[in-house]
Order: structure tokens, then C-alpha cells, then sequence
């Protein structure tokens, strides 16, 4: 487990963005994306979340440059992430439509040095009410995050709903997801933190 404070080589904190959930206040998948964002917190990353009522932005839009302020806070959050960790909610067997857009938003920053999501790890949850959409949404976003240039930690979590196994926090889900969940998001921040000694080292 991390257990160390995580910083960057300039000492600044990583940053891991939380992104996910649907528009229900903390529904299942958000509540997943907050239990395996709390090592990220425990190690001393920066978290963002961008959850529910965040993601409610424009359709992503390919012939113009200007955004919403809501689709900007989200493009400057991409940006800034050094890992990221993704809940869906699986909507008719696949991504919920306001999470793909949100993602979509990742086409901004292809012209960065570090295009699209490149050089991050990133953390996929899926949840679901059945495990057959559970796991389809799960290799949804991992397709996703591949082509977004993307690092899909090892371990990716696919949760059923249907069988009660999240609860309001992690004391009261089921321990071997709580576990995944947090395995899943220690992967992230180390991942990081590796990413973050490797370019130190190129640049010394």
C-alpha cells in the first residue's frame, strides 16, 4: 500500500483527477470512485474530482476552439493530471454517454507535449445492474484509454449493483471490492510517482 507522501521532483504533489458518476448525487459508481481515490488522498496527491453535475457539459464540438467555462475546468483538469481514475455507470451495455463526452474533451490537448492522456495511468470502475454490462462498460473505457494513448492500471474493478456489494463508504461495502478498489488506486499514484521520477531523472 502507499503509504509515503507523493510528490513530484519540484515537490509539488501529483495530481489524480476522479472522474465519473452520473447525475444522481452520489450514486454507486461515484461512491466506487471516492473509495479507490482515498490512497491517492491518503499519500498526499492533489485529487480533483469531476463527478454527477460537473459532467454536464456541451457536446463535445470539433469546429470550434471555444469552450464553456464547465468544459474548460474539465480540459485544465486533463491537463494537469499526472494519473487519472474513471467510474462509468453502464448505460444500456456500454459508457454512459455523459462520461464518453467528458472524455471526448481529451481531443483539446492533442497538440500538448504529453498528447491526449499520454504518460498517465489511469484507473477504470465500472458499475452496473447485471455483470454483463458491468464487464462490457469495463472494456469500454479500457478501449477508451488505449486510445487516448492512456496506461490501464493491471487491475481494472467491475462492480454489480444489483448485488448490494457498494455501500455508503467503504466500511460498509463488501470488503473484497472495497480491497479492489483501493489496490486499483494505489496503482494509479504509484504509477505517477514513477512517471514523475523517470522524467527527473531524464532532465538531470
Amino acid at each position: 500500500m502507499t503509504n509515503a507522501i507523493v510528490t513530484t521532483p519540484n515537490d509539488r504533489p501529483v495530481t489524480i483527477v476522479a472522474l465519473g458518476g452520473s447525475t444522481s448525487p452520489l450514486a454507486a459508481s461515484e461512491r466506487a470512485l471516492r473509495m479507490a481515490a482515498e490512497p491517492a488522498e491518503e499519500a498526499g496527491a492533489e485529487v480533483i474530482y469531476l463527478t454527477g453535475r460537473d459532467l454536464i457539459i456541451p457536446i463535445y464540438d470539433t469546429e470550434t476552439r471555444e469552450r464553456a467555462p464547465e468544459a474548460k475546468r474539465v480540459v485544465d483538469a486533463l491537463r494537469r493530471a499526472d494519473g487519472l481514475i474513471l467510474a462509468s455507470p453502464g448505460y444500456h451495455g456500454s459508457v454512459s454517454g455523459m462520461v464518453k463526452n467528458t472524455l471526448d474533451y481529451a481531443e483539446d490537448l492533442r497538440a500538448d507535449a504529453r498528447a491526449y492522456l499520454t504518460d498517465r495511468a489511469v484507473g477504470i470502475i465500472s458499475v452496473a445492474h447485471g455483470w454483463q454490462t458491468a464487464v462490457a462498460t469495463l472494456n469500454e473505457l479500457r478501449l477508451i484509454v488505449h486510445a487516448l494513448r492512456g496506461w490501464p492500471t493491471p487491475l481494472g474493478v467491475a462492480i454489480n449493483d444489483a448485488a448490494g456489494l457498494i455501500g455508503a463508504d467503504t466500511a460498509s461495502t463488501d470488503p473484497a471490492v472495497a480491497r479492489q478498489l483501493h489496490t486499483m488506486g494505489e496503482q494509479v499514484v504509484d504509477f505517477a510517482h514513477a512517471m514523475r521520477a523517470r522524467d527527473a531523472a531524464r532532465s538531470s
